[in-house]
């Protein structure tokens, strides 16, 4: 039986009560210089600021200590070694991006909120706007903070973090390294287990730009057949939840044939083609048989280069491939032909495609990733955004903070339900009638029961 998440958009009835915004600097002198990013970090689809928040409760150990000057100082410590982070972005010939590396610091705010961890959940969005700090002006690129925290105290003695963060100068697997490096820092670490490595100037174009591959993932757009679901309004979302239960299900639909697939082609390959989230979504959008339709995913190409980029590498190093399929053949074909085009699109990835993509973006001015009628798939379970320790223990719940439907976008969440069952979140927005008809076709397939949302 698969489960759903509703999320609701009941506000919880919270006051946050903030102090004044400070600013933290790294805790010793740093180099002042500037750092030229990659070509992979400042392609258009990047020029923006991701955020997170992450729960913890009260742990027996630390109950004289304070979460915030413990946090506040273990961010010092660690910016000593991230010191780009307390810099600012400035633009160079031909929009180039490069860390100016002035260690102004990050800003910083502690809050306290008058509810407990279990206040949080049930049938709850979270409210984000007191949650999640930001300051004026922020949303553009050059000369704003590259990382901004809120950490707020809650009465049951937990407490919860939030961040901000330039998406040009880092990605997933950098942003695990780094809170990883804050959270040594908080536990007593005098220098991080993984020292950070730059090295973005092995991730820049030849000269001259050689294309070798194709790269549809950056075509431009067709506005004269234009299906994309940003034209909708009102999106609504709801949270997918998948246990073991579902996922042998969902395997045992699988040919015999196919022999290589991951839970990430399983879960996007199932739900699409038996009658529910690719094929439900193509019928919201009335898209014609032989239109094409995209799966966009990141991939980590880290170890695709000969040598590997370091261990410590935290700048963007991911390829963003697609399939591209007819609606016709999406929806008529079995759960193969959706597994086997994704195992395909995964094995093209290597070097030469990586600097393929590099030569592209640079001659091509820096393109956004094609989105009309692309679906963007990031896969975060086992980047360990749920490992984060500060002293406090793992948290309790760790993932993207937006209470906003995103179009054409789910992203794939480790999450653990009140029984300590542990599941997969996968998000899904899409217009109201359109959701009834999704939902109701995912009950059919897997005979799902609606549970609330919680964190507890």
């Amino acid at each position: 039986m698969a489960l759903i998440m509703e999320q609701t958009i009941t506000p919880l009835a919270l006051k946050v009560t903030r102090g004044k915004s400070d600013i933290v600097c790294p805790a010793e002198p740093t180099p002042r210089e500037q750092k030229m990013l990659s070509d992979l970090d400042d392609q258009g689809g990047f020029r923006l600021h991701m955020a997170g928040i992450i729960f913890y409760k009260a742990h027996p150990s630390m109950d004289m200590k304070d979460p915030v000057k413990v946090f506040k100082d273990a961010l010092a410590k660690a910016l000593v070694f991230y010191y780009p982070f307390a810099g600012r972005l400035v633009e160079g010939t031909n929009r180039k991006l490069l860390v100016d590396c002035t260690g102004e610091g990050v800003p910083f705010i502690e809050a306290e909120a008058n509810a407990s961890l279990d206040d949080f959940g049930s049938d709850h969005s979270f409210p984000l706007e007191d949650l999640l700090y930001d300051i004026p002006g922020n949303h553009e690129m050059i000369g704003t903070p590259l990382l901004i925290f809120q950490v707020t105290r809650l009465k049951c003695g937990g407490f919860i973090v939030s961040l901000r963060i330039n998406h040009a100068i880092i990605d997933g697997t950098g942003i695990l390294q780094f809170m990883n490096a804050v959270g040594e820092m908080g536990r007593g670490f005098t220098t991080p287990s993984i020292l950070p490595v730059w090295e973005r100037e092995r991730l820049t174009a030849r000269d001259p730009p050689r294309i070798t591959f194709d790269h549809p993932e950056y075509d431009q757009p067709d506005t004269t057949n234009n299906h994309h679901a940003n034209s909708h309004t009102g999106l609504v979302q709801q949270c997918l939840l998948f246990g073991a239960t579902h996922l042998a299900a969902l395997r045992s639909n699988v040919p015999p044939h196919i022999k290589q697939y991951s839970t990430f082609d399983l879960l996007s390959g199932s739900c699409w083609n038996f009658d529910s989230l690719w094929r439900c979504r193509t019928k919201a959008l009335e898209l014609k048989p032989d239109d094409e339709v995209r799966l966009l995913f990141a991939v980590n190409a880290r170890n695709k280069f000969d040598p590997p980029l370091g261990k410590g590498y935290y700048g963007n190093a991911c390829a963003l491939p697609v399939v591209c399929a007819k609606v016709n053949d999406i929806c008529e074909n079995d759960i193969g032909y959706v597994l086997e085009l994704i195992r395909k699109t995964k094995g093209k990835i290597n070097e030469e495609y990586m600097r393929s993509s590099m030569d592209l973006l640079v001659t091509k001015d820096r393109p956004h990733y094609y989105r009309n009628q692309t679906y963007a798939l990031s896969d975060l379970r086992h980047l360990g955004f749920t490992d984060f320790d500060f002293g406090w223990g793992k948290p309790v719940y760790a993932g993207p903070a937006s209470n906003e439907a995103i179009p054409d976008a789910s992203l794939f969440i480790s999450y653990k339900n009140k029984d300590g069952e542990s599941m997969i979140m996968v998000n899904i927005s899409l217009p109201p009638k359109s959701m009834k008809v999704f939902l109701k076709e995912l009950e059919e397939m897997l005979q799902i029961q609606s549970i609330p949302i919680s964190l507890s």
